[in-house]
């Protein structure tokens, strides 16, 4: 009883009556505060609601900046509260990109819901965005702790991300003839993208030669001609450009991480451009003194692909914010890792970021859950398959007005 008064004197609490959709009504009481410097946000279903089980929630990047994160309650709160689960969400300590930071946030929030409401039975971690990025490196470094994820639109692959913004940079200065990675800084660099590169090159729908070439290789890039990628890469066209000095607004602890030394660049036959060439030609990205190192910070290492637990993901085919390529490139990794038993992909036919419809996510969460409580494995997309184009047909349940699929 000793704890339990504590939390109360500790925590803003309030019981609310949470109405998810399909109009059942659960008590949950919602519990605030601040934890080892992170605000935090808890929901805990009625005692003799609990299913025993505790969701955690990694929430996406916030920018950059003074201050903690913001603290959400995770999207899927009010499903969660129906079905009886206790969900916890750390606003984590600060902004910026620090997945390490991060993992160590919401573990330690995991365990103070232990300390002070109970031990669960089984805890399941849900990524979104950067969120992925704090998933992934969480159930791959402590095995013990989570019995399943839930990662959406997520860095799966962890610096792969940034490699690929950097592929990207690489890309668009070699094609173009504009040494766009030679700009002293990023004020410079953005004069040079918007106007000698984007004369160079033209835009989706209107390239030029230069510009044709570019798309073949972010096509590539991408994971092959994925549904709704042209929509996604209009909207990001100019915006994914990343500057080798990122400036004090931009991820600069993942800039210094970035390595495109072992990407391999394809482009399409009849377009002028030798493969071979490109490749040996192309300016190569190495990182910072002391970066990737698994020995001294193992989150902004390369992911191993050593997952034990059902992990379950969903990702939009045209999300260039977080590109569908991760998804193909953790895909390979736990092939290597002889783990791929234990990770299921579903495509979602949009160009959008994190804007899935709220049944793909239930639905998402009900079959992981179902395979993690009668190891029932949930069916999924081959994310490697040679053609692209039909990945997400099952579980896109309106189409996009552009999607090829409508036709």
């Amino acid at each position: 009883m000793g704890a339990r008064r504590a939390l109360v004197a500790l925590l803003i609490l309030a019981v609310v009556v949470a109405i998810p959709r399909g109009g059942l009504r659960a008590e949950v009481m919602i519990l605030q505060s601040t934890h080892e410097g992170a605000d935090f946000i808890i929901g805990m279903p009625k005692r003799s609601r609990w299913n025993g089980d505790l969701v955690m929630y990694a929430h996406g990047y916030d920018g950059e900046g003074p201050g903690r994160g913001i603290v959400r309650p995770p999207p899927l709160s009010g499903q969660l509260t129906k079905r009886g689960y206790a969900w916890a969400a750390s606003g984590y300590r600060s902004k910026g990109y620090h997945p390490d930071l991060f993992m160590a946030d919401t573990l330690a929030l995991r365990q103070r819901f232990i300390n002070e409401l109970g031990r669960p039975k089984r805890t399941i971690i849900h990524g979104q965005s950067m969120g992925g990025h704090v998933a992934i490196a969480s159930l791959e470094m402590h095995p013990e702790v989570y019995q399943g994820a839930l990662i959406e639109c997520g860095i799966v692959d962890g610096v792969g991300l940034v490699d690929w913004f950097y592929g990207y940079a690489a890309a668009a200065d070699y094609l173009s003839g504009v040494r766009l990675l030679d700009a002293p800084n990023r004020t410079v660099f953005e004069a040079l993208v918007a106007g000698p590169w984007l004369t160079a090159m033209g835009v989706p729908g209107a390239y030029t030669e230069h510009g044709r070439r570019f798309d073949s290789v972010v096509k590539h890039l991408m994971g092959g001609d994925l549904p709704l990628r042209l929509a996604g890469l209009k909207q990001r066209y100019l915006v994914n450009f990343d500057p080798r000095d990122t400036g004090p607004q931009r991820a600069q602890e993942l800039a210094r991480h970035a390595s495109t030394k072992d990407v391999h660049y394809h482009i399409d036959a009849g377009l002028g451009v030798d493969e071979a060439t490109l490749n040996r030609d192309i300016r190569r990205i190495t990182p910072a003194a002391g970066a990737r190192s698994p020995a001294h910070n193992a989150v902004f290492a390369e992911p191993t692909g050593k997952i034990r637990v059902p992990v379950m993901t969903i990702h939009e085919t045209g999300d260039l914010r977080v590109p569908f390529r991760l998804q193909q490139d953790y895909r390979r990794r736990t092939i290597a890792a002889d783990t791929s038993r234990f990770l299921v992909q579903r495509a979602v036919r949009s160009p959008g970021h994190c804007a899935f419809d709220v049944p793909v996510r239930v639905r998402a969460f009900d079959d992981l859950t179902e395979w993690i409580e009668r190891g029932v494995i949930p069916q999924g997309d081959d994310v490697l398959a040679a053609d692209v184009s039909k990945l997400g047909l099952r579980w896109t349940p309106v189409l996009h007005a552009d999607d090829p699929a409508r036709k």
